[in-house]
């Protein structure tokens, strides 16, 4: 199985990005944040506040979370038989999900989950600590950035486009607060791991950030586009 790893910070793209390469390639993606945040929502919906970390671990049980695929590959998130793939992509599940990760426990109950997922299919798995935690030794690892403007703008108008109203300035303020929780965070904190390649995507549009992911991955693994394992 090839097993390919994208970190980087919110707002990066990394979700778009590897979705669309997984399908060039006839990858699975696997979205790893929309995990976390689907346990934020968790949070929220049964009234546990996170923090108290001792609650928080005593729901984990509770839950059921589960990762599913439509006919077109999308990845949706389903917690306790409800789809929430759009609720969990709201501002405020985001902020939920950067707390919830920072959690030891949390990350221990996951790593399992996502781990299989490699060992069973070829994957795109995007997150924090994908390269430096939950899949050491993938084939290629890329840690994926652009300029804190250019990810909260690209959010801003994600959020617009979804019917959003927020003004940018806080989504701006938001994006750097993420940022500082995950970079600070004990637990697996965001980093790129030492053998990672560094993507900048500032000031690309989509269109070319997704070509030169394709471009790395093609020449690591020796896969086309289009080709079928």
């Amino acid at each position: 199985m090839i097993s390919i790893a994208i970190d980087g910070p919110s707002g990066a793209g990394k979700s778009t990005i590897s979705r669309r390469a997984a399908e060039m390639f006839g990858f699975i993606y696997v979205d790893t944040g929309a995990i976390y945040r689907t346990i934020g929502l968790a949070s929220k919906t049964h009234g546990v506040s996170l923090d108290d970390k001792a609650a928080v671990i005593a729901m984990l049980p509770e839950l059921k979370i589960d990762l599913k695929y439509n006919a077109a590959g999308e990845q949706h998130m389903y917690l306790d038989g409800k789809d929430v793939s759009r609720d969990i992509r709201l501002p405020e599940v985001s902020m939920l999900a950067s707390k919830v990760s920072a959690i030891p426990e949390v990350r221990a109950f996951l790593v399992d989950m996502q781990r299989d997922m490699a060992k069973r299919y070829d994957v795109i798995m995007d997150g924090r600590d994908i390269g430096t935690v939950i899949l050491p030794d993938a084939d290629l690892k890329i840690f994926l950035t652009a300029d804190v403007s250019d990810r909260a703008h690209r959010r801003y108008e994600e959020l617009c486009a979804k019917g959003i109203e927020k003004p940018f300035e806080e989504v701006l303020a938001e994006m750097k607060q993420r940022d500082e929780q995950d970079t600070a965070r004990a637990a697996a904190p965001l980093k790129a791991a030492d053998d990672a390649v560094m993507l900048d995507t500032s000031g690309n549009t989509l269109e070319e950030s997704i070509a030169e992911v394709c471009r790395l991955i093609a020449d690591k693994t020796g896969r086309k586009i289009g080709e079928r394992p």
